[in-house]
């Protein structure tokens, strides 16, 4: 079973309604902030690639910017095509880290 592993400290966090990217153990992560709710996904859509983390929040999903593939933040599910979906990893706050299991 994986460990969790530290992705970026608390006051790296993306304001509420936006992404950021990270990278940890060499994987691109999209770490997104709805309203305090924090969710970890893989950070590379699965349609063409695009970066995750340099999307958008919409109707809680996360917006891919190069196509406008959207993934719901607790499932990963893309609402409009039940094909697409990306990895939502398990995540928490401690000791002012986040951390994820990978």
């Amino acid at each position: 079973m994986p460990d969790f592993i530290r992705i970026c400290s608390q006051s790296e966090l993306p304001a509420s309604g936006t992404v950021a990217e990270f990278t940890a153990n060499g994987r691109a992560l999209c770490v997104a902030n709805l309203n305090g709710a924090i969710s970890v996904l893989n950070g590379v859509c699965p349609h063409e690639e695009g970066p995750l983390g340099e999307g958008t929040i919409e109707n809680g999903c996360v917006v891919c910017p190069w196509h406008g593939y959207g993934f719901d933040l607790r499932t990963g599910q893309a609402p409009d095509d039940p094909s697409m979906k990306v990895e939502v990893f398990e995540s928490k706050l401690e000791d002012g880290e986040l951390r994820a299991k990978l």
